[in-house]
């Protein structure tokens, strides 16, 4: 079948070879770049043999690394001359000069492909649409091929039977498993019926994807016929002959990964169910349940935002919940294990999420949420050109998990990245005139349901029931199992072993849990707005890509809206800004609450369960803004009203507030921005420790107060040793709380005073809320919002940090206690049970034990990457081998993996 549709849209006849366009041809200037390591991601055994050797590398292997790496250093004071060390000209096109290879892909006569011999870019031109999709497939091939085995692999959540058991590698088909547990009817049907909902450009898509795999499949049929072109990596994983041809299925496969990692959020509402009873176990009925609402923050007035003077409504003011909508567990909790057999027989869906996000050895690990975006309007510019410099925050690999590629042909002309294996269009990077990039935003677009079971021949029903009722009929639950199996190899020594994983589906969703409401037995189930969707917003990439579409901001909005999954967009041209905040927000009833399962009674609105469909909030209720003075995000709330999830929590602190604060000052008493200080602006905030900047301040506060608020009495003085503590600790916050080593001498600037942080703050945050919340409560909610999101990330070492956490729960305490301006003040203080007097000493008395964590224990690294005790080594950057040739390590910084810096100079 693919074979006859790919040669049903190969160009007929004979054409004149695809003409290469002069350099910048259609391109308005202004566009930069940078993705490290580097573009090439392919080595052959011979490359990986003398690397092994001698440490010879791949031509455009590491390129890359030192432009990203050093900018922390020449920042702040970045001058224009310098922009092109520490980011590539993006623009269209070969400079002259700096072509390397130029070959055509299949010997096809409609498309001319050429490498810039810089860093090895692709550039594709084609005079047929069907040419430039063929070459990109056979370019990711080239630079991605074994990069996106391992993609669809674990797309499918059959990682393990590819590439290995390890850990982690198990870890991450189960999470998988249990976010899009999809048979191949199911990834077909997303192809054969989920496209023709979008008509033409449903069509349109299908062709382009035909197209995509047939390049694909052309470079593999070449390298099994060439060594010179077959990743040597498959050697290594006993697979000498290489990969299986591409299906068009595979698309939809990693496109569930994708999208499952970075475009999603909410279903945490059996956590947050738990959470509810504990808090109302220990403060009362009333208070607890205010408590609780309070710190899942919902809708907290303090919380940093992206647009300014709007208000977006999205599950918050909810007066009076709906009678009989929620669905509160009252009796025991049963999760449901994903893995029915085998290895970690019995781990939940939970548990498996966690694992894969704690450190187990594995092939990938990705950061919490991702991405951050500086933008600035034409007003307030100095050129009066806006300004961006943004970019996907997407973890550390080698070779990237993002791709580089330029295209122009019929309907396409865009530069940027993309991921492999769906990089169809450019998915985030520039067109003619104008360009655009995301950060996840993680809005709830997850329910989860209280389904009543039943028994087919009427009798009462068990826990253990396999049948649910849904719109009064009793149904049997679907099973869906995969089984993987496999055997240790040179890249995974793991034992032989395997697993079946299982997955319960419903017409609402995928069971995770089971137990009583109101004494009948269910089933908790999960429903996410885009499962069985995955290719849907592929209308919106196809819409960025093309020029004759984009002409201006309210384009670029429509566009956005036609992506499901959950991000945050923004814009830049000449002379507008833009942002819209996509997701398919489904339309609940009214009254509901989004932090408690819901009555299976209390559906979306329009709910089909034939086609996985719902009602969507419209485009004028999602968050949005045109040529605002300024806008930041770094996955923080994107409005007023707009609710997070638990996830995502969105209080007083966030970091994009180190954003924010770097802007301000450069913009006031009528100042304007330049693209290098807006650059410096994202750099200065990249080695900021959040808690330094933003918990720090009113620690010490509390500690040097000589008074209580409102006493007279003189308190004590501080033992020697916590004073001394104290002003080292006051001195590394006042210079700015940066973890940075600017001498390169293998040290952290203000080394003690971090150190100091690193082993208080899981101190400071016992002593400051355990006693008042007592131990159940206190681990409970450290289970949902851990403690800390610190630069080593349980030894993945990924750079992303300080998203989640504790980090806005203590700062509104301690203003409390201080007597300092509080919005949204938490219904009762906290530390030291509301006693200043008594949260001093308890501050006082866990920074003394601080004081006595030895280096070696504070910094030992799961990862096995660093010496103990040593703490920039802790902190740094992996490039995470998906392939036999490594990268170093490279100092620590908090900034997007891909990033661009842009100020278009016109407009068509």
């Amino acid at each position: 079948m693919l074979v006859v549709a790919s040669c049903a849209l190969a160009p007929a006849g004979a054409r004149a070879a695809a003409p290469v366009q002069p350099f910048g041809a259609n391109d308005f200037g202004g566009f930069h770049d940078v993705l490290p390591p580097g573009t090439n991601g392919l080595a052959t055994l011979p490359q990986i043999a003398a690397f092994e050797a001698n440490g010879a590398r791949p031509p455009h292997n590491d390129d890359q690394v030192a432009m990203y790496r050093d900018l922390m250093y020449a920042s702040p004071g970045l001058q224009r001359v310098d922009l092109g060390r520490y980011y590539k000209d993006s623009t269209f096109g070969v400079a002259p000069g700096d072509a390397g290879r130029t070959y055509s892909p299949g010997g096809r006569d409609d498309v001319t492909v050429v490498r810039d011999s810089s860093h090895g870019v692709p550039h594709v031109y084609a005079t047929t649409r069907a040419g430039a999709m063929f070459a990109l497939g056979y370019v990711t091939a080239e630079d991605r091929l074994f990069f996106i085995d391992i993609l669809r692999h674990l797309g499918r959540a059959q990682l393990t039977s590819f590439a290995g058991g390890a850990p982690g590698n198990r870890a991450f088909d189960e999470m998988q498993w249990q976010t899009a547990p999809y048979t191949e009817d199911d990834l077909q049907r997303q192809i054969t019926i989920g496209l023709q909902r979008y008509g033409a450009q449903g069509q349109e898509v299908h062709d382009d994807a035909v197209n995509y795999v047939a390049g694909i499949n052309q470079y593999i049929g070449e390298a099994k016929l060439d060594p010179s072109k077959m990743p040597g990596e498959y050697a290594a994983i006993n697979r000498p002959l290489g990969p299986d041809d591409w299906k068009l299925t595979d698309l939809i496969a990693e496109a569930s990964l994708v999208g499952g990692i970075f475009g999603q959020g909410g279903g945490e509402e059996i956590q947050t169910m738990r959470l509810l009873q504990r808090f109302q176990a220990r403060f009362g009925r009333a208070t607890g349940a205010r408590l609780w609402r309070q710190f899942a923050e919902v809708d907290d007035p303090e919380a940093p935002l992206t647009v300014r003077g709007r208000r977006f409504t999205y599950e918050t003011g909810i007066r009076r919940v709906a009678r009989g909508s929620a669905a509160v567990n009252h009796g025991p909790l049963q999760d449901v294990p994903i893995v029915a057999a085998g290895a970690d027989s019995g781990t939940s869906a939970s548990a498996a999420s966690a694992r894969a996000s704690s450190g187990v050895a594995g092939l990938l690990a990705f950061p919490h949420a991702n991405s951050n975006a500086l933008v600035v309007s034409a007003r307030k510019s100095a050129s009066g050109h806006p300004l961006a410099v943004f970019g996907p925050q997407v973890a550390y690999f080698a070779p990237e998990i993002l791709m580089e590629q330029d295209v122009h042909a019929p309907g396409l002309d865009a530069r940027g990245a993309a991921f492999p294996g769906v990089n169809l269009y450019v998915e985030l990077g520039h067109g003619r005139d104008y360009a655009w990039s995301a950060t996840s935003a993680g809005q709830d677009i997850i329910d989860t349901f209280a389904v009543p079971l039943c028994d087919p021949g009427g009798g009462a029903p068990t826990l253990q029931s396999d049948h649910y009722l849904f719109r009064g009929q009793c149904l049997a639950m679907e099973t869906l199992e995969r089984s993987n199996s496999w055997s240790p190899n040179v890249a995974d020594t793991t034992p032989a072993g395997s697993q079946t994983l299982q997955a319960l589906r419903t017409k609402l969703g995928l069971v995770a849990a089971r137990g009583t409401v109101g004494g009948r037995p269910v089933a908790f189930t999960r429903l996410r707005s885009t499962y069985m969707h995955e290719i849907d917003s592929a209308g919106g990439f196809d819409d960025l890509n093309n020029p004759d579409r984009i002409h201006g901001p309210r384009d670029f909005q429509r566009a956005a809206y036609k992506i499901g999954y959950t991000f945050n967009w923004f814009y830049v041209d000449s002379r507008h800004t833009a942002y819209f905040n996509s997701g398919n927000n489904p339309v609940r009833p009214p009254n509901v609450d989004p932090l408690v399962p819901t009555n299976a009674r209390f559906e979306w609105r329009g709910f089909n369960p034939d086609d996985d469909t719902a009602r969507y909030t419209p485009a004028s209720q999602h968050p949005q803004a045109i040529d605002q003075d300024w806008m930041t995000s770094w996955n923080n709330r994107q409005a007023a009203g707009y609710a997070g999830a638990l996830s995502n929590v969105f209080g007083p602190v966030y970091r994009s507030q180190m954003l924010d604060e770097r802007i301000r000052p450069q913009l006031a008493h009528g100042r304007k921005m330049t693209l290098t200080g807006l650059v410096d602006a994202m750099e200065g905030a990249a080695t900021v420790d959040l808690r330094g900047d933003t918990v720090l301040p009113y620690a010490l506060a509390v500690l040097t107060a000589r008074r209580a608020p409102g006493s007279r009495r003189r308190l004590p003085a501080l033992a020697p040793d916590v004073a001394a503590a104290v002003g080292k600790l006051g001195a590394w916050q006042r210079s700015g709380a940066h973890r940075i080593d600017r001498d390169r001498d293998g040290h952290y600037d203000d080394s003690d005073a971090i150190a100091i942080m690193d082993a208080w703050w899981p101190r400071l945050l016992q002593a400051e809320f355990e006693p008042t919340m007592g131990q159940p409560l206190f681990d409970e909610l450290q289970s949902v919002v851990e403690f800390d999101n610190a630069p080593n990330n349980h030894g993945d070492h990924l750079g992303s940090a300080y998203q989640t956490g504790w980090y806005g729960y203590a700062n509104k305490d301690l203003r409390t206690l201080l007597r300092r301006r509080v919005r949204g003040r938490y219904a009762r203080a906290f530390c030291g049970r509301g006693s200043f007097v008594r949260c001093r000493a308890a501050l006082a008395s866990s920074l003394h034990g601080a004081l006595g964590v030895p280096r070696d224990a504070l910094y030992h690294d799961p990862s096995g990457d660093c010496p103990d005790g040593d703490q920039t080594c802790f902190d740094a950057i992996r490039f995470r081998p998906l392939g036999a040739v490594t990268q170093p390590l490279i100092p620590w910084q908090n900034r997007p993996t891909f990033q661009q810096a842009d100020e278009i100079q016109g407009h068509r």
